[in-house]
């Protein structure tokens, strides 16, 4: 799934996704860094996501605009 990042706190770790194809907003995991190459992410970043068992977002990675074709699309 591809999204944008809506909120994010880089001290809790805590954020929301909101996901270009249902539109929904979705809780970042507490791992949902772990083994990604993000640090901390920003508003409005473009993120690639995985659910997880427990319906939040996880396994971050770099996410593209469609019209731009770069890696990740």
């Amino acid at each position: 799934m591809q999204g944008v990042i809506k909120a994010y706190d880089p001290t809790t770790g805590d954020g929301l996704v909101m996901c270009d194809t249902d539109l929904r907003d979705y809780e970042l995991a507490s791992n949902a860094l772990e083994g990604s190459i993000f640090r901390m992410l920003r508003q409005g970043q473009r993120v690639v996501f995985v659910l997880d068992d427990a319906g939040q977002a996880s396994q971050l990675s770099l996410g593209s605009e469609v019209d731009m074709r770069t890696p990740g699309h």
